[in-house]
């Protein structure tokens, strides 16, 4: 019979997609004494979340908040409190993540019209112009900021900029570029935003920061229609991370997990936004120059590349799976590798938050150097 013990995960590097290399700081901060999730010191803990996320999204929208769930509910949350049956959206594919707003569209029952640009390269802003034109009744345009599958990055200002001009909502995935990268809530006029805590955040993975405008708020409470999920209804989370200290109960928050989410923001806060942005811009060039030196190459152009997610075109001659399963048994060390289309035929190498550092630059470099001796 097996016999089971303790699991002791051994001490890896993490720089793939995603997760990252979680902060100490943010590990001890879970070991801490659990409260009740209705606990008035609890409720503290979350306004000040609160204010930390406002922070970090630049925005003063009141309905911002650490989601119990990953990004991917983030996603799903914003679809189904702003989407009902017959409306009409537009979302921009150029990668994975665009094509799984597109079924989080289609089962609110929208009609959803897309603009396809190849991956490795941004949306198309004319192409995007041509259908809000032709279709002004569209209720939303939805995109990418960070594309995680490509190391894209859109130009989300210029974007939120069309669907001001031609008069709908935006929806906004920021999961890969919140801390990594410029993005302004409130002065780019977003409307849904969501993220995730194992990205540039640093934290451990399951919490899905999230933030809706007024005009967003507006919708939601004005729908024909229920939302068609219990759990992820506005209208109902509300109620439990609002303001004051009378909640009503909703779900049983993860607690610890909220102890990691409310240490990664106020490092973040600590550092500073500009600073952190600048640290990922920082640690890309070493690591670009690093990687020209071992003779790869960068697959995406320079002007619109994510400096927290690398994506590098594998040599001719050389086994994806393997090189990986090396760099994890010998050096414990992760990479990812690509998704649909760009499967078998790049790695993605991931500077995100703490794993976005030096040292961690200088092992990968090194550890690629003698694997793919």
């Amino acid at each position: 019979m097996h016999s089971l013990s303790t699991f002791l995960p051994p001490e890896r590097t993490l720089m793939g997609p995603g997760p990252s290399d979680v902060h100490p700081r943010i590990l001890n901060a879970m070991a801490r004494p659990t409260l009740g999730h209705l606990d008035p010191l609890f409720i503290e803990l979350m306004d000040e979340t609160k204010k930390l996320l406002q922070y970090a999204f630049k925005t003063d929208n009141a309905l911002t908040m650490p989601l119990s769930a990953p990004g991917s509910a983030g996603m799903e949350a914003c679809f189904v409190n702003l989407l009902e049956p017959g409306d009409k959206v537009l979302v921009c594919i150029n990668g994975v993540f665009g094509m799984r707003m597109v079924e989080n569209a289609e089962r609110c029952g929208a009609h959803v019209f897309t603009v396809n640009n190849t991956w490795g390269e941004q949306t198309d802003l004319n192409e995007v112009e041509a259908v809000l034109k032709a279709n002004p009744d569209i209720k939303a345009l939805a995109f990418v900021h960070a594309e995680t599958s490509t190391g894209v990055r859109n130009e989300a200002k210029l974007l939120c900029e069309l669907a001001q001009r031609y008069d709908c909502l935006t929806i906004v995935d920021a999961v890969t570029s919140l801390g990594g990268i410029e993005l302004d809530v409130d002065g780019w006029n977003i409307d849904a935003i969501y993220s995730g805590s194992q990205k540039c955040l640093s934290c451990v993975p399951g919490i899905s920061p999230v933030s809706f405008s007024d005009r967003a708020v507006h919708v939601i409470q004005n729908r024909k229609t229920k939302v068609q999920s219990w759990f992820l209804d506005m209208n109902l989370i509300v109620g439990y991370w609002g303001q004051g200290t009378k909640r009503a109960y909703h779900h049983t928050a993860p607690v610890n997990s909220m102890y990691a989410m409310y240490e990664a923001l106020l490092i973040l806060k600590e550092e500073g936004l500009e600073n952190a942005w600048a640290r990922h811009a920082n640690g890309h060039a070493k690591l670009a120059q690093g990687l020209e030196s071992l003779g790869l190459k960068l697959t995406v152009d320079s002007a619109y590349r994510l400096p927290q997610l690398n994506v590098v075109k594998i040599p001719e001659g050389i086994d994806d799976a393997s090189v990986r399963k090396q760099l994890l048994q010998d050096y414990n060390l992760e990479i990812g590798a690509g998704l649909g289309e760009h499967a078998g035929k790049v790695w993605r190498i991931g500077l995100m938050g703490y794993a976005c550092k030096p040292r961690n630059i200088d092992h990968c470099l090194a550890a690629l150097k003698e694997v793919l001796k």
